[in-house]
């Protein structure tokens, strides 16, 4: 047992080169020369619907009132062989076909020199166009709220838990503060019906790849954050020695344990966090203009306001990636109460975050993404809303070498499916591994079959 300390040592120091499977880890460095250093992953939770925000659809108001079945669109829809074959799920085909066509329920103007159309109910975002790339023909299988966890794994939740886009960027390329960890995840997560932590989670990766949680509250920031009043740092300390030791011996009898290996990895890193967090959360030393342009200020932008500032915060201090999810947008009924309500939430702190990130020099290294499970059916539910759509929808990206005031692909007419340059979502996570400089083919674990369509491909038509 005197060699306790020095065998925990040894297995520590070959986490880099050891896995869950005794398998040889990446190096950590990128593959290619990358152009970004860090993302930020913004996931609206429920489905923004495409039509209302980047994707405007002016023959919707023509042909208002009117099922799909019965415009000029109708048949298109059905001999579609992308509709035949690439959608999973049909339990929505019938009543999407049927649904009375509902016309756009805000407006739209053309924004920045690029004169992309963008939502009136995105002004602030709209105002950044010009460092954006809008993808406008994503599709998805699922046509519920597990489309959450497949927008984030790549797989269907009948196929089982995935490693996510952010644990395999983890796996990847590691962390560049050892005070902090590399994968971090605020906002409410996606519920266990709809694939819980799975969206950050791991997976057969194992459990030291999956994503942290944060709250952005000073004094709430970790469960069990603080080692608490009475306790000093060097009592702290203390304490975690005597359970890297306890740990190490359990090592010795368990050498191949992936969880006492991340159990033990989890200790040491909660006690540098415990250190670190609390000033990374702390905004008091913020400008009172940088605050403004957050929106903390404001109720209703303070909390995405609060989590865009941290996020910022963290890729200054080398986090590899942030996940911040919105809930709220499944908006089957009241749709303009709903968007209303989401979007001003969110516009004011993303865009501030854009703009912050552009004038530190920063957005140059660091790839903002903002997605959403699916977008929301052309047709009408409930008189006023819009059912769920995995057919054809929109996300976007900003720095992090990507192409300014672009628009790439498009849906039909009516926004029903994608038509043009159509992308599975693991194109998107094609795209940020190779923006940081990873081949998704270079990821594959032996023993772990991946399927083609698990790798993606990057979406060459948005990168610079």
């Amino acid at each position: 047992m005197g060699f306790t300390g020095l065998a925990l040592g040894a297995m520590l120091a070959q986490d880099r080169a050891r896995g869950a499977d005794s398998h040889a880890l990446p190096s950590g460095l990128p593959k290619i020369a990358p152009k970004a250093k860090s993302v930020i992953w913004y996931f609206m939770l429920g489905g923004t619907s495409h039509m209302e925000s980047f994707d405007p659809k002016p023959k919707l108001n023509e042909f208002a009132g009117k099922t799909v079945d019965e415009s000029p669109y109708g048949k298109s829809v059905l001999e579609s062989e992308f509709y035949r074959k690439n959608v999973r799920d049909f339990a929505g085909t019938p009543r999407a076909l049927m649904a009375k066509l509902y016309p756009l329920q805000k407006g739209f103007r053309k924004r920045g020199e690029s004169g992309i159309e963008v939502s009136d109910w995105w002004p602030h975002v709209g105002s950044c166009i010009d460092d954006m790339s809008v993808v406008r023909s994503m599709w998805t299988t699922d046509n519920d709220h597990a489309a959450q966890l497949q927008f984030h794994t790549g797989r269907h939740i009948f196929d089982g838990f995935y490693p996510s886009i952010g644990s395999w960027v983890h796996y990847g390329l590691g962390s560049l503060n050892n005070n902090l960890p590399s994968f971090v995840v605020m906002g409410p997560p996606p519920g266990d019906c709809c694939g819980g932590k799975g969206a950050h989670d791991g997976s057969y990766l194992g459990p030291e790849h999956s994503g942290v949680r944060l709250n952005v509250q000073p004094d709430k920031a970790l469960p069990f954050g603080s080692p608490g009043p009475d306790v000093f740092v060097e009592e702290r300390r203390g304490q975690l020695d005597l359970l890297q030791q306890l740990s190490g011996e359990t090592a010795i009898n368990y050498p191949d344990d992936a969880a006492l290996r991340a159990r033990i990895k989890s200790y040491e890193l909660a006690f540098r966090m415990q250190m670190a967090v609390p000033e990374v959360v702390n905004l008091e030393r913020e400008t009172a203009a940088t605050q403004e342009m957050y929106g903390l200020n404001d109720a209703a932008t303070k909390t995405v306001g609060r989590q865009s500032l941290v996020a910022r915060r963290l890729v200054e201090r080398g986090v590899r990636f942030v996940q911040i999810y919105d809930d709220g947008w499944d908006a089957h009924s009241k749709l303009i109460a709903n968007h209303t309500t989401r979007s001003k939430a969110v516009d004011q702190p993303i865009a501030g975050l854009l703009k912050d990130l552009k004038q530190r020099g920063l957005l140059d290294e660091t790839l903002v993404v903002w997605g959403t499970e699916f977008g929301r059916t052309p047709g009408a539910e409930k008189s006023d809303g819009r059912d769920h759509h995995p057919y054809g929808f929109s996300i976007w990206m900003a720095g992090g070498g990507i192409k300014g005031g672009t628009v790439h692909g498009a849906t039909d007419e009516i926004g029903f499916h994608a038509v043009e340059d159509r992308h599975y979502v693991t194109d998107a996570h094609a795209t940020v591994l190779h923006q940081l400089g990873l081949n998704p083919r270079d990821l594959e674990i032996p023993g772990r079959k991946r399927l083609e369509i698990d790798f993606g491909k990057p979406i060459d038509a948005i990168i610079s």
